[in-house]
């Protein structure tokens, strides 16, 4: 679940707007190459609690049984952080850590079941990545309004939908589309990529929004927060594509 707070509300203009307040504008001002070091070091703190999990199934032979409970907490500390953005330089580690136990645990599940899965989904969530970062920068796609208003309705859409799906569970109702590997599934499996990948663009553009306003220096920890967020939902959602083509195999 914790991949649907990347419906971002922590990346806003506004949050920016607001935060460039003249009482902030006299410290130090947010920076890109700031901002991508801040997100450099949550990616490996989400890398390294990945490994470590990785290692605990492989021992174990099952999941760590927490890791049921740790969407659930992601989606709190996310909201959280939206509240309170000046605590993302604390929120934001401890976060992409939960979230590396988890992906660590999951995607070791699928390793076991479809070997090569999970190196897989990493390529092509950084293949997505890259050629997104490239399409923006060279503004063949742009976040206009309208694009923005297309991807957090559709994102806040399958946020619902997932909810739905994860409270239905207890009811013993399974919601086909989310874990189906029939046609129907994949196609709602690779609308949610190209969804997620559209996030991406509105991250790039909040971000750069960010620096010109010269929003303060702690909007940094914010800004990598939030795209550490879409670039964890782009690769469960990829990895839960894959799975679902390899059963079909």
């Amino acid at each position: 679940m914790s991949l649907f707070s990347s419906n971002n509300p922590a990346l806003k203009e506004e949050a920016f707007i607001q935060s460039a307040t003249p009482q902030t504008l006299d410290g130090p001002a947010m920076t890109l190459n700031g901002t991508i070091a801040k997100s450099a070091l949550l990616l490996g703190i989400v890398l390294v609690f990945a490994v470590f999990s990785w290692d605990l199934f492989t021992l174990m032979g099952v999941p760590l049984p927490f890791l049921v409970s740790i969407p659930l907490v992601g989606v709190g500390l996310a909201f959280l952080l939206v509240f309170k953005k000046e605590w993302a330089a604390y929120i934001a580690p401890i976060y992409c850590a939960l979230q590396g136990l988890f992906l660590g645990g999951i995607s070791g599940i699928l390793e076991a079941k479809f070997p090569g899965i999970a190196t897989q989904a990493m390529l092509l969530t950084f293949t997505v990545f890259g050629g997104m970062l490239l399409l923006y920068s060279t503004r063949i796609i742009r976040a206009t309004e309208r694009f923005k208003s297309i991807a957090m309705t559709a994102t806040f859409g399958i946020f619902c939908y997932y909810m739905l799906g994860f409270i239905l569970q207890f009811f013993g109702v399974e919601m086909a589309l989310i874990h189906s590997s029939g046609t129907a599934g994949i196609i709602f499996s690779v609308l949610v990529v190209i969804i997620a990948a559209m996030n991406l663009i509105m991250d790039f553009d909040t971000i750069e929004q960010g620096v010109a306003y010269g929003a303060p220096k702690n909007m940094e920890w914010y800004a990598a927060f939030g795209l550490a967020v879409t670039l964890i939902w782009l690769y469960i959602e990829i990895l839960r594509l894959l799975s679902k083509l390899n059963s079909r195999n």
